[in-house]
């Protein structure tokens, strides 16, 4: 079963639908709806990626970090989301803390909202 805070794998889709690439993501929140659907973050190793102003590091020295499976210090790209079908999941690795989650819930919706 899914849930929030899941770190999972898929192929996550690039932005010009061309190539995708297999990588973890973090399920967001389930979309409200009869399909399961759920708002899946991007997550990366290349931390040059990072934009502190929207993103959410989480390194190996974190509390959560053991929890997440994640093998390295990593990004979480709160601007690159996906709704995708619970159906193309290919499982799950980790999780991140509740407080985690709601921080980069907050992040996302400071993003719209500005």
């Amino acid at each position: 079963m899914k849930k929030e805070g899941q770190i999972v794998l898929f192929r996550f889709p690039q932005t010009n639908l061309i190539e995708s690439k297999l990588r973890p993501a973090i399920l967001i929140t389930k979309i409200p709806g009869e399909y399961p659907d759920w708002l899946s973050c991007m997550i990366t190793s290349q931390l040059k990626h990072n934009n502190s102003d929207f993103d959410v590091e989480i390194k190996e020295h974190d509390d959560d970090f053991t929890a997440t499976g994640l093998k390295a210090d990593s990004v979480i790209r709160t601007t690159r989301l996906a709704v995708v079908d619970e159906k193309i999941l290919l499982g799950k690795i980790g999780e991140i803390s509740s407080d985690r989650l709601t921080e980069i819930k907050q992040k996302i919706s400071d993003w719209i909202l500005k």
